[in-house]
């Protein structure tokens, strides 16, 4: 990769085309998409230093609703899961130490440069591989008790109660552990109900999301790779969504073809399963639209032939025109290289116009000239289906300098209805409830 020693020493450099099309392009459910431009000798790498958040400063949220620190403090916190008693749990965790599979593309300079890229993003600590647990006891908007619920994870996630077993998604397996009410930490050994394709992990975060009926988890492979680089060998299995038995364990292929999936939820009217999914790089600063879609059983969405259904990618290589031919369009583009992770559906509990619909966490971009995501966008459905243009709900995560002190990932509704947001670079979660 001959271009990447030429911004090596800044980590920061951005190279685009003076035709760079608006950053709405690629959103919406009939989204236009422009023609792809590679350039392999220098193509765009530009990220938001991780700042941290300056004192007395704070996201700023929709009109009506204050924001408040629930918990800081933290040790990048990615995920958020709030028990029915009203406990949050909150998983800290990060890219686990390498293991004895190599990946080729993060061996010698393109790996050492794109670690300095990911420390300069907030991204480089050692995981602390725990979920600690938050309570609110006395109903004032802010955590007051913090106690280590679990240790000695393995790059923890997705986490799922059913019944008085909660599971875990580690970034090699689904583990569980019994769970009683009100337990403030588990020291019962975790037991492992089926792995998770692993290896190179160039996409590690594994979530998970429960059946209505208790009997079923969805969980998220996200690819080793940007576009099968790797070779198709080290991509069984990833690019998906698995359905796994809670019984025996067993699992077959729900959906696949989804680069990286990452949040997932049940639209409250139709019950269908929705994820939001990180899509391919390097083909500039408006393609490929990430995206949130429903999961249809069986359906391929292209990856890594092509992407938004059948457009194909020519730079992967052999071509197979018999998977383009099955691709599926996502059901609604969030724009390009915005990063979206976490996803949770409103209700009631949320005023109008937020009542329905889905608060995206978007972390980032790092493959856009102009920075796009970094915050908490809602997107309004009807009748199951988006029904309009994102619209911003927590923002102000950059400095006029285009420094990130936050970037969010996690998003969950809490037992009273505010949104919690998991932010790993200011490491707090934020809690955005309707204004007093």
């Amino acid at each position: 990769m001959p271009w990447l020693p030429l911004f090596a020493l800044s980590g920061c450099m951005a190279v685009t085309s003076a035709e760079q099309q608006p950053a709405a392009l690629g959103v919406g459910a009939h989204p236009q998409l422009p023609e792809p431009r590679q350039n392999l000798l220098l193509p765009t790498v530009h990220i938001a230093p991780a700042l941290g958040w300056p004192q007395g400063r704070m996201p700023t949220a929709a009109q009506g609703f204050a924001v408040t620190a629930f918990a800081s403090g933290l040790d990048h916190p990615r995920w958020v899961y709030v028990l029915p008693n009203g406990d949050v749990l909150v998983a800290e965790s990060n890219k686990p130490a390498p293991s004895g599979t190599k990946d080729a593309g993060a061996a010698g300079l393109r790996g050492k440069v794109m670690g300095m890229v990911m420390k300069r993003a907030g991204a480089g600590t050692v995981s602390a591989n725990r979920i600690t647990l938050l309570r609110d006891a006395d109903g004032d908007g802010v955590a007051e008790t913090r106690t280590v619920f679990m240790s000695n994870l393995v790059s923890p996630f997705g986490m799922a109660l059913v019944g008085n077993q909660l599971f875990i998604a580690n970034a090699d397996s689904i583990v569980k552990v019994p769970y009683a009410t009100g337990q403030t930490s588990i020291a019962a050994t975790p037991v492992k109900l089926t792995e998770l394709p692993a290896g190179i992990n160039h996409h590690w975060t594994k979530n998970i999301i429960a059946s209505a009926d208790g009997r079923k988890l969805y969980a998220t492979v996200g690819s080793n790779s940007n576009i099968g680089e790797n070779g198709m060998a080290a991509e069984v299995g990833r690019a998906a969504i698995w359905e796994v038995d809670l019984v025996s364990g067993t699992k077959r292929l729900f959906a696949s073809g989804l680069r990286n999936p990452n949040g997932l939820g049940w639209e409250p009217q139709a019950k269908a399963l929705w994820t939001v999914v990180n899509e391919r790089d390097e083909l500039g600063n408006d393609l490929v639209p990430d995206y949130l879609t429903s999961v249809k059983d069986g359906a391929f969405y292209g990856w890594p032939w092509s992407y938004w259904g059948r457009h194909v990618d020519a730079r992967v290589r052999p071509a197979n025109a018999a998977m383009v031919a099955k691709a599926v369009a996502p059901d609604y583009g969030l724009g390009a290289h915005v990063a979206p992770l976490g996803l949770a559906f409103s209700d009631a509990r949320m005023p109008a116009p937020y009542d329905s619909g889905a608060f995206i966490g978007q972390h980032g971009s790092w493959n856009r000239k102009e920075l796009a995501g970094y915050n908490v966008v809602f997107v309004p459905f009807a009748s199951g289906h988006p029904s309009g243009l994102p619209v911003p709900f927590l923002d102000g995560f950059l400095s006029a300098d285009g420094e990130a002190y936050g970037r969010p990932v996690g998003v969950a509704l809490d037992a009273k209805g505010a949104l919690l947001v998991a932010d790993d670079v200011g490491n707090v979660i934020w809690r955005v409830a309707r204004s007093p």
